[in-house]
C-alpha cells in the first residue's frame, strides 16, 4: 500500500506540473503553424468558426478530463478493456463502378473506388496523446498495417492526436508517398515529422496526376497539439470527387450552423459519407457538444449531404468521453427508426468489416424530425449511459 500511495502521489505531482507548465510557459508550448491574410475564419493569428466558437470546454472541465485520463473515473459507464477484432485484408484495388469501404477504427476509413485507395485520419498507434500518454485503444486496427494496400490519397482533418498520428503518417509517407491533403497550418506539423502534405483553405482543391480532385470543405471544430496553440491550424471536412459519386469525410466536428453539409453536397452528389457519432457526452444526459456531434446531429449532417449511404465513425476505439462503449450506435439506430429511416442507410459497422457501397440512386425520404423529437422528449435517449 505504501508503494501504491507513493506512485499515486508522483503521478499527481506530474499532472500538477503539466498543468502549471501549460499555464506559466505558454510561449514555450505555443506554435505558429500558419501565416497569411485575414479571412472570414482567420484573424491573422488564429482560426475560428464563422458560425461561433466550438470550444465549449471550460478550464475546470478540461482539468477534470485530464485527471480522469490519468486516474480514471468510477462514475463513467464501463468500457471493455479489449474488443475482439477480425482484421480485414482489402484487395489491392477496386476498379470500375464498385466502391468498397473498410472501417479501420475511430476516424480511420479505407475507401477503394475507381482504382484509387483513400485513407482518412490514419491512426495505428496504441495511444493518442503527447509523448504516448493519452487514451489507449480498446480495439486493434481493422486492417493490419502490413495488409494495407498502397494508399494514393490521405485526408488529415486536423491536428488533434486521435486524428493526426505522426508515427502512422510517417510510415505511410515512407512506404507509399501518397498525396496527403489537410487544411492550413497542419502541413507545418507534418513537415517537422518528415512528411510532405498539401495544406489548403476551405473551398480549395488539390489533385495528383490523373487522380481525383480533393476539395477541403468547412466543418465546425478547433485544433491544438498543446492547450495554448489552440486554433493555430485549421480543421476541415473533405469531398473527394469520383466519377461514380463523391466521397465525403466529415473529420471531427460539431453541428455549428448546420449549413456546411449542404455546402459539400453542392459540389456534386455524395455517394458515400463517413460521419462521426461518438465522444459527444461530457456531462450526464448530454446529447451533443460544440465540438462533437452525437447521433441526433449526425442525422442532420447526413440529411444535409443528401442522405447518401453512410458509415458511423468516431466511436468504439478510444474512450474520449462519458457515453458507454456501444451507446452511440444504439442511439443512432433507435433515432433513425424514430425518424422513419432504414438504419442500413447510415450504418454502424464493426471495426474490420468491409462492405460494398451501392451506386447512386434516389435518396430516401427526409427524416421525420417531429417524430424524432417526440422520441427524444419521451426520454428514450438522453438517459442512456
Amino acid at each position: 500500500m505504501r508503494l501504491v500511495r507513493i506512485v499515486l502521489a508522483v503521478l499527481l505531482w506530474i499532472a500538477v506540473a503539466l498543468c502549471l507548465v501549460a499555464t506559466i510557459a505558454p510561449f514555450f508550448l505555443d506554435r505558429i503553424y500558419y501565416r497569411g491574410p485575414v479571412t472570414g475564419h482567420f484573424d491573422g493569428q488564429r482560426f475560428f468558426n464563422p458560425d461561433g466558437d466550438a470550444l465549449d470546454i471550460s478550464a475546470a472541465r478540461r482539468n477534470r478530463l485530464f485527471r480522469q485520463q490519468i486516474f480514471g473515473d468510477p462514475t463513467r459507464p464501463a468500457w471493455p478493456a479489449r474488443v475482439a477484432v477480425t482484421p480485414a485484408r482489402p484487395p489491392a484495388r477496386v476498379e470500375g463502378s464498385e466502391m468498397r469501404v473498410t472501417w479501420i477504427g475511430h476516424a480511420t476509413v479505407l475507401v477503394q473506388a475507381d482504382g484509387i485507395n483513400i485513407l482518412t485520419d490514419p491512426v495505428w498507434s496504441d495511444t493518442v496523446g503527447p509523448f504516448g500518454i493519452g487514451p489507449r485503444r480498446v480495439a486493434a486496427p481493422g486492417v493490419r498495417f502490413e495488409d494495407l494496400p498502397k494508399i494514393d490519397i490521405v485526408l488529415v482533418s486536423h491536428n488533434h492526436y486521435d486524428h493526426m498520428d505522426l508515427a502512422t503518417l510517417k510510415r505511410l509517407w515512407d512506404r507509399d508517398r501518397p498525396l496527403i491533403v489537410t487544411s492550413l497550418g497542419n502541413d507545418a506539423i507534418l513537415a517537422a515529422a518528415g512528411v510532405d502534405a498539401t495544406a489548403l483553405d476551405w473551398g480549395q482543391g488539390a489533385a495528383r496526376r490523373s487522380g481525383p480532385v480533393v476539395t477541403v470543405t468547412r466543418s465546425h471544430h478547433w485544433g491544438s497539439r498543446w492547450f495554448v496553440d489552440r486554433s493555430r491550424a485549421l480543421w476541415s471536412s473533405f469531398v473527394v470527387h469520383l466519377p461514380h459519386g463523391n466521397f465525403f469525410f466529415a473529420g471531427d466536428t460539431g453541428l455549428g450552423d448546420g449549413k456546411w453539409p449542404a455546402e459539400a453536397a453542392a459540389l456534386g452528389p455524395v455517394r458515400f459519407a463517413a460521419i462521426p457519432i461518438g465522444a459527444f457526452r461530457f456531462d450526464e444526459g448530454q446529447m451533443a457538444s460544440g465540438t462533437h456531434i452525437g447521433p441526433r446531429d449526425a442525422i442532420r449532417v447526413w440529411d444535409g449531404l443528401g442522405r447518401p449511404s453512410a458509415l458511423a465513425v468516431h466511436w468504439g476505439t478510444f474512450r474520449l468521453s462519458r457515453e458507454g462503449y456501444a451507446t452511440p450506435p444504439f442511439m443512432l439506430r433507435g433515432m433513425l427508426r424514430c425518424a422513419g429511416v432504414d438504419p442500413a442507410r447510415f450504418a454502424a459497422h464493426r471495426i474490420g468489416e468491409s462492405f460494398t457501397v451501392p451506386p447512386l440512386g434516389t435518396p430516401p425520404a427526409p427524416p421525420d424530425y417531429a417524430a424524432l423529437g417526440h422520441c427524444i422528449q419521451a426520454g428514450r435517449f438522453d438517459a442512456l449511459r
